[in-house]
């Protein structure tokens, strides 16, 4: 069995992912330090709050450097909504570095008249390059959302869903290599999010019996 690591480093929806992922039969197990990762197959980092408080916890705890050694070792990692925004370089929120594991940066969304800030609710996903999370053929996607910022991928070809806000399409989920992530909040998102969980936990049952660390859909 696929063994699921959940980073806590304070600042997580911890309960709600558990319980998104309890529903469909998988259990979670908590990861408080590097040594923990040891016996997972997978890791799950969520996220709630600032950015900048968020990568001195994840430093301070010594969890940044061993995310960091994850990724770059090709293991799976799902991250979610603030989660998301922790994999890449920097964040217009604040002035830490962060995890820097998928190249290009945060943004603050645009502010216009008539798209209140935060971002807040139920939105369609348009789709972007196919993934596990998303592939070619999922159907229409209303998933939730509570952001006010949202990341710029260096290379667009990771983008895996994209929201239409402010007359702008920012980037709601991501894929690259083995790291996946999500914007909005899968967990909240009914049964939407609940068939992304379900795919992913396919994916990684696939990728356990391949017996290799091959990144391609």
């Amino acid at each position: 069995m696929t063994r699921i690591g959940l980073i806590d480093y304070g600042m997580g929806n911890l309960h709600s992912v558990q319980r998104a992922f309890e529903r469909l039969g998988a259990s979670l197990v908590p990861v408080h330090g590097a040594d923990a990762m040891e016996t997972c197959d997978a890791l799950v980092l969520p996220g709630v709050g600032a950015f900048d408080p968020a990568m001195e916890r994840l430093e301070h705890s010594g969890l940044a450097t061993a995310i960091r050694r994850w990724c770059a070792a090709g293991r799976p990692l799902l991250g979610i909504c603030l989660g998301l925004q922790l994999l890449f370089e920097g964040s217009d929120e604040g002035s830490a570095a962060g995890l820097g594991v998928i190249p290009g940066r945060v943004k603050a969304l645009p502010r216009k008249p008539g798209h209140p800030i935060p971002h807040m609710g139920w939105e369609p996903l348009v789709p972007g390059s196919p993934s596990p999370l998303l592939p070619a053929d999922a159907p229409e996607a209303w998933v939730y959302f509570v952001h006010s910022f949202a990341a710029v991928p260096a290379d667009p070809a990771c983008t895996t869903a994209r929201v239409d806000f402010a007359g702008e399409r920012i980037t709601a989920a991501v894929w690259q290599g083995r790291i996946g992530a999500c914007q909005f909040h899968p967990e909240k998102s009914a049964l939407a999010g609940q068939a992304m969980l379900q795919r992913w936990l396919h994916w990684l049952t696939e990728q356990a019996g391949r017996g290799d660390a091959a990144a391609e859909p």
